[in-house]
């Protein structure tokens, strides 16, 4: 398969295609499928009847079982609709258009990701994206480093440059970069202080329809999956919730948000992990009761990128994200905690933690 090139706008997305001799006499809608598998033949082929994707070059009307041919150039073009908007309680919830860039020098971005902010594009997430943000505020590339999930919000580094770009990957591959995130959990047992989980933890994907990724956690001595490694710094407990700091040691898919549900403690607002996959569908397909908004009880998932520490330029650094206001409301509202104090509270024992794991 040839992508020629992929264009990433705030309000559309353009990519074209050039056909090879494997793929010549083949419908144009089939042809698609093979680069847009997130989406439906049926919403390709709407696409195609929009006039959205063309064979360049070819006059005349395409519908969808028009043929291509060996070296055609096919060009497709995806609007920004409704399919990235996400909604609580019957309500579009209004994203962050422009996030806080923390840190910014000649190699590399530093971002404070509001959630639902993908890190670049993939699947139908073409456009609220921080790559995509990035690009288009100064016009040039911008490279993913690592990736948060869309619900998490916080600290997001990114580069501006390959050079850059591949180091600090390196340095992200080879456990070089010490993270923590801030997470807020329901409870049914009191906790001590600190937490450590060591397990392994598999893909077991076998779910329908959207839940194509689901993550399983096996005892530490399982020959199942990869290890997986986080500890865990317990604040504060109260009303049946539970808030602290984790510090994940690997960077498995998931992993904090899996750790937390098995040990007890599922993250607020965690669709996957504390709803199970029949509400997390529903959540998907904006099918949802007022009993599944009261089990969540906020929009995204309880957990924050609070900061990174990371080796850069001959020294370490450290980047942090305060609590953010979504999350912080919701504890003003449900614990007895002065914020002020908390936050410090957190930085504090953020700076201890990671002096200790660079020794």
């Amino acid at each position: 398969m040839s992508t020629i090139s992929k264009t990433f706008r705030p309000d559309r997305y353009i990519a074209t295609y050039s056909v090879e001799e494997a793929h010549d006499r083949m419908r144009l809608d089939q042809f698609l499928l093979i680069y847009m598998t997130s989406f439906s033949r049926e919403q390709i082929k709407e696409k195609i009847k929009d006039g959205h994707a063309l064979i360049l070059g070819r006059p005349g009307k395409h519908r969808p079982n028009t043929k291509v041919q060996y070296g055609d150039t096919v060009e497709l073009t995806i609007h920004k609709t409704i399919h990235e908007d996400e909604y609580w309680r019957g309500e579009k919830i209004k994203f962050v258009e422009e996030p806080e860039i923390l840190y910014e020098d000649e190699d590399i971005y530093i971002l404070s990701k509001p959630p639902y902010m993908a890190t670049h594009p993939t699947g139908k997430h073409l456009f609220y994206c921080a790559t995509v943000y990035l690009e288009t505020l100064n016009q040039k590339t911008v490279h993913s480093v690592h990736r948060l999930d869309r619900e998490t919000s916080g600290v997001l580094l990114l580069g501006k440059n390959p050079a850059a770009s591949n180091k600090l990957t390196v340095a992200f591959v080879e456990d070089q970069v010490k993270k923590c995130y801030f997470f807020i959990g329901k409870i049914n047992e009191e906790f001590k202080g600190e937490l450590t989980i060591d397990a392994h933890e598999r893909l077991d994907g076998g779910g329908e329809g959207r839940m194509r990724v689901y993550i399983n956690a096996h005892p530490k001595d399982s020959t199942e999956g990869k290890r997986a490694f986080t500890h865990f710094k317990i604040l504060h407990q109260e009303n049946g919730y539970v808030t602290g700091l984790a510090f994940p040691q690997t960077g498995r898919q998931h992993q904090i948000r899996k750790h937390a549900q098995v040990h007890g403690f599922p993250l607020v607002g965690d669709k996957q992990y504390l709803g199970g996959y029949p509400l997390f569908q529903r959540f998907k397909d904006n099918l949802t009761t007022p009993e599944d908004h009261d089990l969540m009880e906020i929009s995204r998932h309880a957990l924050h990128a609070i900061a990174l520490n990371f080796p850069y330029k001959g020294e370490r650094r450290t980047q942090s994200s305060p609590i953010p206001h979504d999350l912080k409301n919701w504890l003003i509202d449900k614990m007895t905690l002065n914020m002020d104090d908390f936050q410090k509270q957190c930085d504090d024992l953020i700076e201890d933690y990671f002096k200790t794991l660079i020794k």
